[in-house]
């Protein structure tokens, strides 16, 4: 007896071993794949922009037309009418053993991301990024003999991979994929995951350590904390508003039967929007960068605030339409975005009406967390995120913690599910 338990005991740590290995492969090779999206989309979507602004200004809106038509033609010849749906197809694959994420995901959601934003598409590469590397890990559990048994396991690194390379935090990545992926924890997951995070955080430390924005958090106070808890609920009621519209928008364009009107209807108001509010313009993260500058310098009136208001409203509006004409992406960057936006209204708005003193910056931060906490569901990946794109954001752990619990618990009481499970609801 005490023979078999040493020989089981054997093939249990031989097992996480090929796990172990098996996850360190899906995390490099994920790493590539999210390091050149990401670079090459930043890189073309500023020229594009730049060169727009140049020329002609009224040509952004047809841009978004360009890419979305683009797409349709890829998914209709390339991809064999084959659609994406995002972040719902990893959890099909998930409740189903027999049920894989084809190979032709990856570049469907990689071109049709990189497409989409480039082209002003209002949206980011994130939930594209996702998809890919977790066709890659789903890939890897098919066809490595060492991989069997791992389906979860190998899908979630490559998406802690994926994540780590977008944001530049490896425990961003490691509790998405526990709080938003596999919804679940164990042993098995805990190994592939740490392996997985591991190897995505040397990766970022020798190619890719500059935050994604060059603001440093400042040291907060405990009197800011009534004032951050007004932010948050804010966050959450905006964040079910984005949902909301998502779902509208991808339902009334799934019922226009005419694929030319269906694309041009909303990438064309997506344009136009865009002409109006340049910074609406993809991803919108030079855009929010911009914002962030000025508001350390700019004089406070209301030609000020009422753009501000008006991108808090409409960058929802202009991701909605994106994703309902056909565009590829996800929630993560307009959620981002639309919070820190929203953060910085809120503290100009206080320190030039009632006289505060917010630190702008802190709030743009706390904003961005409670509303991409809100419109996921999964508050301690908000934190780690939204800490880990400015330096010493951590020094914010605390009040980022308030921010991201605040909204999520609003947003969960008033709506329970998420844009990602938001079938649930038609079917109940």
């Amino acid at each position: 007896m005490p023979g078999t338990m040493t020989h089981r005991k054997k093939i249990v740590r031989y097992s996480y071993l090929k796990l172990i290995a098996s996850s360190v492969f899906v995390s490099f090779i994920c790493c590539l794949l999210a390091y050149s999206l990401k670079h090459i989309t930043g890189y073309i979507q500023e020229k594009i922009a730049e060169s727009v602004l140049e020329w002609d200004p009224k040509l952004f809106i047809i841009l978004p037309s360009l890419g979305i038509t683009a797409i349709y033609f890829l998914r209709k010849y390339a991809f064999r009418n084959r659609k994406n749906k995002g972040i719902k197809e990893i959890y099909t694959t998930l409740e189903t053993r027999k049920d894989h994420l084809p190979f032709f995901k990856i570049p469907s959601h990689y071109i049709n991301g990189f497409l989409t934003v480039i082209f002003g598409g209002s949206t980011g590469i994130e939930v594209s990024t996702v998809v890919a590397t977790a066709t890659v890990g789903n890939q890897a559990y098919k066809h490595l003999h060492p991989a069997w048994a791992y389906k979860t396991e190998l899908i979630c690194a490559g998406v802690i991979a994926g994540v780590t390379l977008l944001f530049g935090s490896a425990l961003g990545g490691l509790l998405f994929a526990f709080e938003v992926i596999a919804r679940k924890y164990n042993k098995t997951l805990a190994i592939s995951g740490i392996s997985s995070m591991l190897v995505a955080s040397l990766f970022v430390h020798y190619t890719d350590a500059a935050p994604l924005f060059n603001y440093t958090a400042k040291q907060w106070q405990w009197q800011a904390v009534p004032f951050i808890i007004i932010l948050s609920l804010t966050a959450g009621l905006l964040a079910l508003y984005f949902t909301k519209i998502v779902i509208y928008a991808k339902s009334l364009f799934a019922g226009i039967k005419n694929n030319f009107i269906r694309v041009n209807l909303g990438a064309i108001s997506v344009g136009a929007l865009i002409f109006f509010l340049p910074v609406l313009y993809g991803d919108s993260y030079h855009g929010l960068g911009e914002i962030l500058e000025n508001s350390l310098h700019g004089s406070m009136n209301l030609l000020y605030f009422l753009p501000l208001l008006l991108l808090v409203l409409l960058k929802p509006l202009a991701a909605a339409l994106t994703l309902g004409a056909g565009g590829d992406g996800g929630v993560f960057a307009p959620s981002i975005v639309t919070g820190a936006l929203l953060g910085v209204l809120f503290a100009q708005f206080c320190n030039h009406y009632l006289g505060t003193h917010l630190i702008v910056i802190n709030f743009a931060l706390f904003g961005a967390a409670a509303m991409l906490s809100a419109a996921i569901h999964a508050p301690f990946t908000a934190i780690f995120i939204v800490a880990s794109i400015v330096p010493s954001g951590y020094i914010l752990f605390a009040p980022l913690l308030i921010a991201s619990l605040v909204a999520k618990l609003l947003a969960k009481k008033i709506y329970p599910y998420n844009v990602y499970t938001y079938k649930e609801v038609a079917h109940s």
